[in-house]
């Protein structure tokens, strides 16, 4: 996995309040980064509408394999990729890179599942928000 592999990219600025006791980034935080870089890609690029749209996205899964340390203070980049897009759900993969390095620090995938603001039942994926998830899914 290279940066090359994932078409967005969104950057993060470590916090002091991230490092844990052993001098690194606490593993929850990759999660944190994840669901930013993702739904900072929906509202802004998706026409997601989180405080009154009619569709929510909920995460079912998730998950995170870390390779290499992050501390404070770095900027890393979070590579974001679709792998699978179905009626309404979607898989992400991303990589957290740090600044100047090719290998990921940390890769993983998230699951959205797109349902009804007031039933929580599942739904299509808007027009709108599907053609921003398409444009990341890898050429075939």
């Amino acid at each position: 996995m290279k940066r090359d592999d994932y078409p967005h990219h969104h950057p993060i600025a470590t916090r002091w309040a991230d490092n844990d006791v052993y001098g690194h980034v606490n593993n929850v935080e990759f999660y944190s980064w994840f669901d930013t870089a993702i739904n900072a890609y929906l509202i802004g690029d998706g026409g997601l509408d989180i405080r009154a749209g009619d569709t929510i996205g909920l995460c079912v899964e998730s998950h995170c394999e870390y390779r290499t340390p992050v501390a404070f203070p770095e900027t890393v980049e979070v590579g974001l990729r679709v792998v699978t897009l179905g009626r309404s759900s979607v898989r992400y993969e991303l990589a957290i890179f740090r600044a100047g390095v090719e290998a990921p620090a940390a890769v993983g995938w998230f699951v959205h599942v797109f349902v009804g603001r007031e039933d929580r039942r599942p739904t299509a994926i808007p027009a709108e928000l599907r053609a921003a998830l398409t444009r990341l899914k890898p050429a075939a």
